[in-house]
């Protein structure tokens, strides 16, 4: 048996130093055409509580034809806060479907942030209006900021951003991380702001409804990325039936999104918009919303592209890995 095989260690200082924005939002393209096109498999999803209050996941799955094989391991505990830590937990393993050997570990919080804000922005550039200008923001954690960004970043029509907080307060550090590329303010009233805005962005924990129905005003898009476990949910009763609906992946979000409010509303999976499956055709009336709940090819596409930077570059830690 093999006795050199060598495994590779990537830790989160080394997975943000070999992230760019911008392969990253090409490596979850191609995550969702290679699963419109049914070359990338998503295999069954894996989302428990756990007794400590966190819960745990697995999302896993395969392309068969390009030898990517493997799975992210990740979770909510909101007690890391009281340690000084972040609540999110993520790993991620490579894994060669030749042998089933272990290839590459890498720290899966960066890779979890990056690929969901690079899915956001995807989701702007097909589904919102393309003169939007007025933007609404739930949340200023980590998630609403790399969804931010990504937004400004591509849908440049954005100019006004209203955020809504949890404690309904200002926060000044998130205005200056965004002020010097756009108008942005605290929102004093969320259904006056909802009501106002051309793009509405929820990246919530998820614990409730955040807004009235009646807020919502023709035209508007929605990007909601809360809702990633049974009982969870950002969005107001009725307003899934009023709206054009697009998923990462049907069967999830009945599962685990927004849509398992509503299980039966008709949706588009946003891969087939992608692949030329499936066309938009947008009237300017539309209430669109994109039901976002990560699917695990968009982490083994970006996992596969830290790998071979790392390896080209000779970074992280090769350990010895005998069989």
């Amino acid at each position: 048996m093999p006795s050199d095989a060598r495994l590779l260690l990537l830790d989160k200082n080394q997975v943000e130093a070999l992230l760019q924005p911008a392969d990253v939002l090409d490596a979850v393209r191609e995550a969702f055409v290679l699963h419109s096109q049914g070359e990338g498999r998503v295999f069954p999803l894996v989302r428990e509580p756990l007794a400590t209050g966190g819960v745990f996941g697995i999302k896993s799955g395969d392309v068969q034809s390009q030898g990517l094989l493997g799975f992210k391991a990740a979770g909510f505990w909101p007690a890391n806060r009281a340690l000084g830590g972040e609540p999110h937990q993520a790993t991620i393993l490579l894994i060669d479907p030749a042998t089933g050997r272990p290839q590459c570990v890498i720290d899966g919080n960066a890779v979890t942030t990056m690929r969901t804000g690079a899915a956001g922005g995807l989701g702007l550039q097909l589904l919102a209006r393309q003169d939007s200008r007025r933007l609404c923001l739930f949340g200023t954690g980590v998630q609403a900021r790399i969804q931010l960004t990504f937004a400004l970043a591509l849908l440049p029509s954005l100019k006004h951003v209203r955020y809504v907080t949890v404690t309904d307060q200002p926060d000044a550090g998130f205005e200056r991380a965004f002020g010097e590329r756009c108008d942005i303010s605290h929102a004093t009233d969320r259904n006056a702001a909802v009501a106002a805005s051309d793009v509405v962005i929820t990246a919530t924990p998820g614990g409730g409804a955040l807004f009235d129905l009646q807020a919502v005003q023709a035209g508007t898009h929605l990007n909601c990325v809360g809702a990633d476990t049974r009982g969870k949910r950002e969005l107001p009763d009725g307003l899934l039936a009023r709206t054009r609906l697009f998923v990462d992946d049907r069967d999830q979000a009945r599962q685990i999104g927004e849509t398992q409010w509503a299980p039966d509303t008709p949706c588009t999976e946003i891969g087939d918009l992608l692949s030329g499956k499936a066309q938009v055709d947008r009237h300017a009336s539309d209430i669109t919303v994109f039901d976002m709940t990560g699917l695990a090819l968009q982490d083994l596409t970006v996992a596969r592209l830290l790998h071979q930077r790392a390896a080209a570059a000779q970074a992280g830690t090769s350990v010895h890995w005998p069989w």
